[in-house]
């Protein structure tokens, strides 16, 4: 048992364990971390190693503890639904931030591929730049701090790992049947202005998962947990007392 500083006396949760989206660090949840520090340990994993879904899974869960809260953010939604095909009794609640359950469109595997191929050419720096629109809330798509946010953690992680992680999206499955089966307590957190994966592909997720909880936040796109980081924080926070 423990306390908090108002004299509430609760269990302790298990720990937390964040995945990343693509081409992120552990810097996107640090306006988070006081407040969920507060009410479990937190992990933040590194999806850096592997090309393939499956092959990154395997390595966080290698560094996970035993049992763990699971909350994914984009390229993190798809690995947790991973985690959750290869070891559903860990995973005591799931939090889906920003992500979809749907396989790779077409048209995105192209503009991956476009990406990938700038990356490639020595110009990872303009795929990353071209990427941030669409990252956004339109009405941050002029806001520096967030440009400088996802310029840096980008370049933290670099064009290899870039691509790589582009291609384990790229074969990533469709994890839509894997949805009913989900147990344990879930939050599903969308920014309404998402344009990566807008509020319908969260509605669907949250649809399908038994008792699951949707929260779309307001002036939020992609990247809520920056762009909007209370509401965001205070959903998270509420679904570790849940």
């Amino acid at each position: 048992m423990s306390g908090r500083a108002d004299g509430h006396i609760y269990a302790m949760s298990a720990p937390l364990l964040f995945i990343p989206g693509l081409t992120c660090t552990a810097e996107i949840l640090v306006p988070h971390l006081v407040a969920l520090w507060a009410e479990a340990p937190v992990m933040v994993a590194s999806p850096r190693r592997g090309r393939s879904m499956a092959e990154i899974a395997r390595h966080i869960l290698a560094d996970a503890p035993p049992r763990f809260a699971l909350a994914g953010f984009s390229m993190g939604g798809y690995l947790s639904f991973e985690i959750l095909r290869q070891a559903p009794e860990r995973v005591e609640r799931l939090a889906l931030i920003d992500t979809q359950a749907r396989a790779d469109t077409a048209e995105a595997t192209e503009r991956r591929r476009a990406g990938m191929a700038l990356a490639q050419a020595g110009k990872f720096g303009l795929a990353i730049a071209s990427s941030f629109p669409n990252a956004v809330h339109p009405d941050h798509q002029n806001d520096e701090s967030l440009r400088a946010l996802h310029t840096r953690m980008a370049l933290a992680i670099g064009p290899d790992t870039y691509r790589d992680q582009q291609e384990a999206i790229i074969g990533r499955s469709d994890s839509r049947d894997l949805l009913p089966t989900i147990g344990v307590p879930t939050t599903v957190l969308v920014g309404e202005g998402d344009l990566l994966t807008p509020p319908a592909l969260s509605r669907e997720m949250a649809d399908a998962i038994p008792h699951a909880r949707l929260q779309i936040i307001a002036g939020a796109g992609h990247m809520a947990l920056a762009e909007t980081p209370m509401p965001v924080q205070a959903a998270l926070v509420d679904w570790l007392r849940a």
